[in-house]
C-alpha cells in the first residue's frame, strides 16, 4: 500500500467517523424524547444522566476521531 493510498484511506476514515458523530449529535437533538424512552425501558436511567452518557460518549469519540484517524492523515500529508 503506497502512502497516497494510506492518505486517502485516513480522509475517508475520518470523514465517515465525522459524519457517524454529527448524525448521531443531529439524533440526540431532534429525537431526544424517543432515545430516552428507549433507553428508560432497558435501564434505569434518568434524562440527565442520559444526556451526561451521550456528551461524554461523544467527546470520547471525537478525540478517538483525531487520535487515529486525523493525526495519522496529517503526518502523511507533511511527509508526502
Amino acid at each position: 500500500m503506497s502512502i497516497e493510498q494510506l492518505t486517502d484511506f485516513f480522509l475517508w476514515c475520518s470523514v465517515i467517523n465525522f459524519s457517524i458523530l454529527m448524525w448521531w449529535f443531529a439524533f440526540i437533538v431532534l429525537a431526544r424524547d424517543w432515545v430516552f424512552r428507549v433507553h428508560s425501558r432497558w435501564f434505569k436511567i434518568s434524562t440527565e444522566e442520559l444526556n451526561s452518557f451521550h456528551y461524554k460518549a461523544m467527546a470520547a469519540y471525537k478525540i478517538a476521531i483525531f487520535m487515529l484517524n486525523i493525526v495519522p492523515y496529517i503526518a502523511l500529508r507533511i511527509i508526502i
